[in-house]
């Protein structure tokens, strides 16, 4: 009995352990295939491509009213607010750091993966559990190159268009609360959002939007060990999983832009 109960935390952190170490290395291995020219032939670029477009349109409208409504409210909140102390020249300022730096990013991520990833994981589950996988690699075919990367680069591919649309709409209506539709305003306007976009900032930025994409994109992917599959938890630990690579590259882009 004192011998199991001393085994148990060890056992429990080297499953931890485990379950990051299989995480690094399917990541490892799909970004090595991402990179690879074998994995663009002709007829792998053109399910690719079907698969981008299957996964990322009928996303646009939905995330945009979205986005939009969310933005809007933002906007009206941080410019009343701002007026009443008397501080509405830093309104816009804080627009853009609030909502395309922070926000924008996180929820494009987090939503391409809850209406894409997470359930084309599901389909690739299913497929390993059928032997699907097995008998593709009887036939001599890639499972990994063929079904995941697809999908994954997929992921990838929505995650920062829908970073870039919401970030593009959010800009405009941003313009048009504070100056309305009028021209007048698109020097001050422009001046503004460019000190905000420092090199380093949108380096930060743009190494945020890369890594949310390529978690949201490989972290629903990875296959999950038996004991979590007989125990019914794979979508749990998929999303417990992915919530903390998402937290962590937000923490540390926060230190990156204010530190």
């Amino acid at each position: 009995m004192l011998h199991t109960a001393h085994t148990a935390p060890l056992q429990t952190l080297w499953a931890w352990l485990a379950s990051w170490g299989r995480l690094l290395h399917f990541g490892a291995r799909l970004l090595v295939l991402a990179l690879a020219p074998s994995s663009y032939r002709r007829s792998q670029r053109q399910l690719i491509l079907r698969t981008i477009y299957l996964a990322t349109a009928p996303l646009l409208p939905g995330f945009a009213i979205a986005s939009a409504v969310a933005a809007q409210i933002v906007i009206r909140i941080v410019l009343a607010t701002a007026l009443s102390y008397g501080l509405s020249r830093y309104a816009l300022d804080v627009l853009v750091r609030t909502l395309v730096l922070e926000l924008i990013p996180l929820s494009a991520a987090l939503f391409a993966a809850v209406r894409y990833t997470l359930p084309a994981a599901e389909q690739v589950r299913r497929q390993r559990q059928q032997g699907l996988h097995k008998a593709a690699l009887a036939r001599g075919l890639d499972p990994l190159r063929d079904e995941v990367l697809p999908r994954a680069l997929a992921g990838m591919f929505a995650a920062i268009t829908l970073t870039l649309l919401s970030s593009f709409i959010t800009l405009v209506l941003s313009y048009l609360a504070v100056y309305g539709f009028s021209g007048w305003g698109v020097e001050g306007f422009t001046r503004t959002v460019g000190q905000v976009f420092s090199p380093v900032i949108v380096l930060i930025f743009g190494l945020k939007t890369l890594l949310l994409s390529l978690a949201v994109a490989i972290i629903p992917m990875v296959p999950l060990a038996r004991e979590e599959s007989l125990a019914g938890r794979a979508d749990i630990a998929r999303l417990a999983r992915l919530l903390a690579v998402v937290l962590l590259i937000e923490l540390l882009s926060l230190v990156g832009n204010y530190y």
